[in-house]
């Protein structure tokens, strides 16, 4: 059985080793620029695409 303290983990965006203060990412600048893909829509979940311009009282 490993520890995960032991096994270095590494930043899901420029694979250096992560930084505890800021987990799962190596620095602040990784943490922000996941938030900003998150806030600019940069991620999606694919599926059936939904008709927005239709209104649900006609």
């Amino acid at each position: 059985m490993s520890n995960t303290a032991e096994s270095p983990e590494h930043c899901p965006l420029c694979d250096k080793p992560a930084a505890p203060a800021h987990a799962p990412f190596c620095s602040r600048l990784c943490q922000d620029r996941d938030l900003r893909n998150w806030l600019n829509e940069g991620y999606r979940v694919p599926g059936p695409p939904q008709d927005t311009l239709e209104d649900p009282s006609a």
